[in-house]
């Protein structure tokens, strides 16, 4: 429906749901009022998007992970039970919510990374990550819950290859899940810092100056899934930038990935409309972003539904065992925002799916190293 057709009127709900004492009703072209509509200058003068680790929480993150932090231990059976945190638990269950339906980010700091050592810091990372959400899925059809990103030789301009496996600027996009997570076990020479933006803000800028954009951008695009593909599906899927669904905002973008598209003889190039709004996008998340530094053991988590995030190319040292690395873990909610047929339909049969997210081909195989493979 175009956007010119559709109502105008905003209506706030008083909910009792758990997920948020009240929301606002969000109508597709319509401004997003929504927690997670910030902008970087919210931030000049506050830090309340990062979250200094006590000496307490240390210590419980460390009892709760002893007893697995041993060589070759199997991350997979390990979910929230296992790991228990007396007080910090209820803080992360706090933390969970403000990502789901508030701000929509946060980075952990004080992880005590040469302490604990990697491996330790992994399975804390992956302790954290359970009580953040419900389940993890896999990043790549290699079956990777757990996976490490580092410069691989990879690069983004060959279509069965991916950005965050070389040292080139990836453009802001969203992943494949409801929350991602990055922990920091080695920082760049120079270079690759992380940038995050509102996808709500960046829709509500688009309203203001490009109304016409973004009926474009409520439209599905097609993307290509670059040599990844779930057996019995084609190469390419289609979803749209922007959505509203039961009343609630969300978005994802991939440039790189619906650039590609178009190599596929079935698949038409984008209109001229298509290119203009995808390239608005990220000129005006370039505008809004907020920078966040990455200190070594700093855990970073995004709700991919309302955020766009990106890193800057980077220089990297010789030493195989200084190069730039990050853990990553993607994240399943089950009481996430309510998403469209869309995002379920890229895995699937909707009605098989209980939740969107994740990567798979035919001969995956689930694992969670801990060490890169």
């Amino acid at each position: 429906m175009p956007i010119d057709e559709i109502g105008v009127d905003m209506i706030v709900e008083n909910s009792n749901d758990s997920t948020a004492n009240s929301r606002i009703y969000h109508r597709a072209g319509e401004k997003a009022y929504d927690p997670s509509a910030w902008k970087s200058c919210d931030f000049a003068q506050n830090d309340e998007w990062l979250y200094q680790l006590s000496n307490s929480e240390i210590g419980e993150l460390k009892d709760a992970i002893a007893q697995y932090d041993y060589e070759g231990v199997d991350l997979m059976p390990l979910t929230r039970d296992e790991f228990v945190l007396p007080k910090f638990g209820d803080t992360l269950q706090k933390i969970r919510q403000e990502l789901l339906y508030g701000r929509g980010f946060i980075n952990f700091r004080g992880l005590p990374l040469e302490e604990i050592g990697k491996r330790g810091a992994g399975i804390v990372f992956w302790a954290i990550s359970q009580y953040l959400g419900d389940s993890v899925c896999s990043q790549n059809d290699r079956g990777h819950l757990l996976g490490h990103v580092t410069d691989l030789g990879e690069t983004k301009s060959n279509p069965n290859e991916r950005g965050p496996y070389s040292r080139e600027r990836i453009p802001f996009h969203a992943d494949a899940c409801d929350i991602v997570g990055l922990l920091c076990i080695q920082t760049a020479k120079a270079g690759g810092e992380s940038s995050i933006v509102s996808s709500a803000t960046i829709h509500n800028e688009i309203l203001k100056r490009r109304p016409d954009l973004l009926q474009v951008l409520y439209e599905p695009y097609t993307r290509d899934r670059r040599g990844e593909i779930p057996a019995g599906m084609d190469p390419w899927y289609h979803l749209a930038v922007f959505h509203s669904y039961e009343g609630y905002f969300s978005s994802n973008i991939e440039p790189t990935y619906i650039k590609s598209a178009s190599r596929f003889s079935q698949i038409a190039d984008m209109s001229a409309a298509q290119c203009e709004a995808i390239e608005l996008v990220q000129e005006l998340a370039i505008e809004n972003c907020f920078d966040m530094d990455f200190l070594l053991g700093d855990m970073q988590f995004l709700n991919n539904h309302v955020t766009f995030h990106s890193r800057n190319g980077f220089e990297d040292y010789e030493d195989k065992d200084q190069k730039r690395h990050l853990m990553r873990i993607w994240i399943k909610a089950n009481d996430g925002r309510p998403l469209p047929a869309d995002y379920y339909a890229r895995h699937g049969a909707p009605e098989d799916i209980e939740r969107p997210g994740g990567i798979v081909g035919p001969a995956t195989v689930f694992s969670a190293p801990l060490i890169r493979e």
